[in-house]
């Protein structure tokens, strides 16, 4: 077992693409591992089928022709069930990042299944970026179609299918909702698919960041003012409470309130009614509240900075909001998303990332979350000339030797040619494997393109079926 998974990691890491790992990858699974005709399926949720994407020992149109519906044959039970299966004669490893079920890699029962399963179990791991890269457009096209997912929302992994949950059930009530996690999140964006799901969703949302207000105006932003209140306030104006009447008010970074202000806010919420700074009237509200806040609101009340009256009265429904590195399989859809927005409101036409890029992206820790991806992906939009993101349109943070494949320790043409490489590979692919279209678009010659070709090691045989053709 040593020897097959070492072989097998040096493989992968040998690539920049881990798609082009996965024909070796099966060949020595069946030939040293001993598991014949050994295959990757993946699982089409829009479908609701399992798709056999390769196989070593069967040909193309018979790979085509094998699916499976989730529970149905030993594939189908590990996918369904999240745990090794064996047949009388085949079993199967479910391949999973993140407790999200990708599919799985099977093959023919051999006479250790028990030696079998550890290994393959290693393998899986190794197969999840293919995985995720040959399901991620059945997961755009099931992100569009799925009942109860909100349209503002992008994402189907568990952390996210579980917050879809959570907004069908609280939605539709007028229960206060405490959006709990860190900056970038989204969690304006839960804030309006709850609004919008809710039966005020005719009725305005208004939101007001906490945080980026003046402690000394804060009180004028929520509850207005009346003429000559202070220095500065020539006429009445309506705070946000009333421009919110009938409909939500969405308080973010709840947690930054000045303790004076979160004495009137309990009293609003208790109440419910305002008075205007400078005012004696007291003016009925309707209005549900939604707070957010990336602090810690427990440890807050605990050390006296937070009232905990205020506190219980906002911790209704918690909502928890996953960060982006809890739910790694949205990744390359949220990019996909953004490429497409910003070519849009940037007039760029970028037509897909590459694969050096993408491992670049699903490697990153991403600490500044969604509002960090779709940032970088702004960047890399703007800076891509051909229409392609390669990992060096990237921002610096996620610029590794070993994913971009430019490591300090290797000299400028060693540099220069892993980047020739990637150009190569990915123009290739681009082409569906047309030697001569590629050469076309990078101004070779084919006798030149054959030359990089051979010296990369790329076999472009493998790119036949892969995009257009000229």
């Amino acid at each position: 077992m040593p020897d097959l998974l070492s072989s097998v990691a040096d493989i992968v890491a040998r690539t920049t693409d881990p798609e082009r790992a996965l024909g070796p990858v099966l060949r020595l699974l069946a030939e040293v591992g001993g598991i014949g005709r050994a295959g990757l399926s993946v699982w089409d949720r829009r479908a609701d089928r399992i798709e056999l994407i390769a196989a070593h020992g069967l040909t193309p149109s018979e790979t085509r022709r094998m699916s499976w519906s989730p529970g149905e044959g030993v594939i189908g039970r590990a996918i369904e069930l999240g745990e090794p299966q064996v047949g009388s004669d085949l079993l199967a490893v479910p391949v999973q990042a993140d407790g999200e079920i990708l599919g799985a890699i099977a093959g023919v029962k051999p006479d250790d299944p028990e030696r079998a399963i550890a290994e393959l179990r290693v393998v899986a791991g190794l197969l999840v970026p293919v995985a995720l890269r040959f399901g991620r457009v059945q997961s755009a096209a099931a992100a569009e179609t799925d009942v109860g997912q909100p349209a503002e929302l992008i994402g189907r992994s568990k952390p996210m299918r579980t917050l879809y949950q959570a907004i069908g059930q609280v939605a539709p009530s007028p229960a206060t909702v405490l959006l709990l996690g860190a900056s970038g999140t989204g969690k304006e964006l839960v804030a309006t698919a709850v609004h919008r799901a809710s039966r005020r969703a005719h009725k305005p949302m208004v939101a007001v960041n906490v945080a980026a207000l003046p402690e000394t105006l804060v009180e004028s932003e929520l509850f207005g003012h009346e003429a000559g209140a202070f220095t500065g306030a020539k006429g009445r104006r309506q705070g946000r409470f009333e421009a919110a009447h009938g409909g939500t008010l969405f308080l973010d970074e709840i947690g930054d309130l000045a303790h004076a202000s979160q004495v009137k806010l309990l009293r609003v919420l208790q109440e419910g009614e305002i008075q205007r700074v400078g005012g004696n009237r007291a003016i009925p509200v309707d209005v549900r509240i939604i707070a957010a806040t990336s602090r810690d609101l427990e440890a807050m009340v605990e050390d006296g900075s937070f009232r905990a009256d205020l506190y219980y009265r906002l911790h209704v429904f918690p909502i928890r909001v996953p960060a982006l590195r809890e739910r790694r399989t949205d990744i390359l859809l949220l990019a996909d998303h953004f490429v497409e927005r910003f070519n849009r409101s940037h007039g760029r036409q970028v037509k897909r990332i590459s694969s050096t890029a993408i491992d670049m992206l699903l490697a990153y820790h991403w600490p500044g979350n969604v509002r960090e991806l779709e940032n970088c992906i702004e960047r890399a939009v703007l800076v891509a000339p051909d229409g392609v993101i390669f990992g060096h349109h990237l921002p610096p943070t996620l610029q590794t030797g070993e994913a971009s494949g430019t490591a300090s320790e290797g000299s400028l043409k060693q540099r220069i040619q892993a980047l020739e490489r990637e150009i190569v590979l990915d123009t290739l692919k681009e082409r569906g494997g047309n030697m001569a279209a590629a050469a076309r678009v990078l101004g070779i010659t084919e006798r030149v393109m054959g030359l990089r070709v051979a010296a990369y090691g790329i076999d472009w045989r493998r790119y036949r079926r892969a995009g257009p053709r000229d």
